[in-house]
């Protein structure tokens, strides 16, 4: 048996900066459905701030009719953003037939032919730790849905791993935490699939969802494919746009990038380089280089140093590849002797 396991969609979240991603959010439902399809998946789980806070009318239909037309068993844990109130969308709005919420934060079952599904509901932004005491009882496979947090003394319903380990759970689908973690705690398999998208540059990274075997007891992860952040720091070693071209894909794309361009050089001209990476359309350049280093300064005197670089001087007259080489040698030798941190290209 397949189960997707998907947590952290935020839907309607407010993307200050990056409005043009709300259109691109509104397709991971259905990109979720066409995973579903595709991977054959039997049950679907939902681990929780499936919207980001207030919601709209527009995000729920399409949420709606991807969640009808799997036609598998849907379970929804709202979470911290999503918490279940008189005016959110799992009290105001119909919901589809094969969807169960988990409203209450009493841990409640809900039972499918040979599995039971564990779950709760928050009820405001915090959450008790609802692991306490908590045992699985019944036949089959027993799994738990939680928007949980592992850390300890966290607001948001914090589980321990010996808390897992007494529940008697054979998989804990969890959600909250944004990056995506596989761990086990005794004989209970436990995933966060982390965050549908990233919504800044601390949401680094491809996200997506995870499908869980039952019988292989193996997990695989799925991006969803919407633009992703990626944060570098970019040592220039020979000019600024190789710096930059170290750090990025070959093709251009629509994905995030955010690059500090360090070291020693001339001041980087960041108008004409964002040009010249134009095909990068979200392309954020930043400078935090030095000027040039006065490399030669110890050519002519009488020391191991001036010995030393006068011999990579000489030895520049080669190749055009033995040259790049030995000014490479000589501005790392010179950081170096200068009492200065290295970072080797």
């Amino acid at each position: 048996m397949k189960i997707l396991h998907c947590a952290d969609l935020h839907l309607d979240a407010p993307l200050q900066g990056y409005e043009e991603l709300k259109e691109k959010v509104l397709t991971i439902p259905g990109k979720l459905l066409d995973i579903c399809r595709q991977e054959n998946c039997e049950l679907v789980l939902i681990a929780g701030d499936v919207f980001h806070g207030p919601y709209t009318k527009q995000s729920f239909r399409i949420l709606f009719r991807a969640l009808a037309e799997m036609a598998v068993p849907v379970c929804i844990t709202p979470g911290n953003h999503d918490f279940v109130a008189p005016d959110s969308p799992y009290m105001t709005e119909i919901w589809p037939e094969n969807v169960h919420i988990f409203k209450n934060t009493q841990i409640e079952k809900y039972t499918l032919p040979g599995i039971t599904v564990w779950g709760a509901g928050y009820t405001s932004m915090d959450c008790p730790g609802l692991l306490e005491g908590f045992t699985a009882d019944g036949d089959g496979l027993q799994i738990g849905l939680l928007h949980a947090d592992i850390t300890p003394r966290a607001p948001c319903c914090p589980i321990t791993k010996k808390q897992i380990e007494r529940s008697g759970l054979s998989y804990l689908a969890l959600g909250h935490i944004h990056k995506g973690e596989i761990f086990t705690a005794g004989d209970t398999l436990c995933a966060y699939p982390g965050c549908a998208y990233g919504r800044h540059f601390g949401e680094n990274g491809e996200k997506g969802v995870l499908i869980y075997d039952t019988e292989e007891k193996s997990h695989r992860f799925i991006p969803l494919g919407l633009p992703a952040f990626y944060e570098y720091t970019a040592p220039v070693v020979t000019t600024a746009a190789d710096a930059i071209s170290r750090c990025l894909p070959a093709a251009g794309d629509g994905n995030y990038y955010r690059i500090t361009l360090t070291g020693h050089c001339e001041m980087p001209d960041l108008p004409a380089l964002r040009e010249a990476f134009s095909h990068f359309p979200n392309l954020t350049l930043k400078d935090q280089t030095q000027p040039p280093l006065d490399i030669w300064k110890d050519l002519g005197s009488d020391s191991f140093a001036g010995e030393y670089f006068s011999l990579l001087k000489d030895s520049m007259d080669t190749t055009p590849e033995d040259r790049h080489l030995c000014l490479l040698a000589a501005k790392l030798s010179r950081q170096i002797l200068d009492g200065e941190e290295v970072i080797l290209p």
